[in-house]
């Protein structure tokens, strides 16, 4: 299973689907990933790496974590949600994407998710409610496991439980068929090749084809294939799913599996769009019972991988409501 080759003609789009070759115009990569808003930048040093952030609002941290192929301007709607509802919202950029440092080594889940929580304790907060997306919410899951003191509430979105994500891959034909992309990312060179080809046409296509009905506009996939094109960005947004997969059959890769059997013990929101053609629903229902705490599933009708972007509203009221509950277990 590879990467779709983007060397190819792409196939003429479906009816009231946006071809997804537009050109990209050139800008400067502190441009793309610094652009003007309501919030602030600024970049913060955790876990020997330097790591940009965007932040709105005074109140108990909400750190929100990207998945791939995106960066922090993901989760630009929850910022000022969050904000405006007595938060301090901070989306950061994982390490080796959008205005992060691009370290030669660190991808594996458990370093990952020390730059997080170092994160949090170079912001000056006791403690965060993280909430993740994709990669992101694997290394929520994975820093609510290693550091709960850190996590005071977990909110994970499109991404099983690490211990159910690999479940799922080694048993399930049909997660593992969704999920080729991670497969074709194993190979040396070529997907880094494949995703930077013509102005990196195929991070367009994999946001639509990933997306439900409520397709992103023209602009918001130009962002993202710009982000994509800043150099060495393409290889290290693909080092942690080669890790996630080479590693099963090596000591490290059993040891932290051995390691995520310790339960979640904070209060945990899980979000998943029905449509998600990436990560079946079936393989993300079923965490719960990796959380010894109140645990919530919501699913979005009629949304894909995307639910934070193809419906901000509902996503941000879910997400708002929940954070602020005092007994999220109802």
């Amino acid at each position: 299973m590879t990467v779709p080759d983007t060397s190819a003609a792409p196939a003429s789009p479906e009816p009231g689907r946006p071809t997804p070759a537009t050109p990209v115009v050139a800008s400067s990569p502190t441009a793309v990933v610094r652009p003007e808003g309501p919030w602030t930048h600024r970049d913060v040093a955790a876990n020997g790496a330097r790591f940009h952030i965007a932040e709105m609002g005074e109140g108990p941290l909400v750190l929100l974590l990207h998945g791939f192929p995106q960066f922090w301007w993901t989760w630009r709607h929850q910022l000022p949600a969050l904000a405006e509802a007595g938060f301090r919202a901070v989306a950061m950029d994982l390490r080796g994407v959008g205005g992060s440092d691009r370290t030669p080594r660190g991808y594996d889940p458990a370093n990952l998710a020390l730059d997080i929580t170092g994160v949090v304790r170079s912001l000056g907060e006791p403690d965060a409610a993280l909430v993740g997306h994709d990669l992101g919410g694997y290394l929520a899951w994975t820093a609510a496991v290693m550091r709960p003191k850190l996590v005071r509430r977990l909110v994970v979105s499109s991404m099983p439980h690490p211990r159910r994500w690999r479940s799922a891959m080694l048993a399930d034909p049909r997660q593992s068929a969704a999920s080729s992309h991670i497969w074709g990312f194993q190979q040396p060179w070529l997907p880094e090749r494949r995703l930077l080809a013509d102005d990196a046409a195929l991070v367009g296509r994999l946001i639509r084809e990933w997306s439900g009905p409520r397709l992103p506009d023209d602009e918001t996939v130009e962002t993202y294939r710009r982000a994509m094109s800043i150099p060495s960005t393409a290889h290290c947004s693909i080092e942690p799913y080669r890790w996630m997969v080479r590693s099963m059959a090596r000591p490290d890769g059993t040891q932290f599996n051995r390691r995520m059997k310790r339960p979640v013990r904070v209060p945990t929101l899980h979000l998943h769009g029905s449509l998600d053609p990436v990560m079946r629903t079936r393989s993300a229902a079923g965490s719960g019972e990796y959380v010894e705490a109140p645990y919530r599933w919501r699913l979005f009708d009629g949304l894909g991988h995307f639910p934070h972007e193809e419906d901000p509203a509902a996503f941000s009221a879910e997400l708002i409501g929940w954070l602020k509950d005092p007994e999220p277990d109802r």
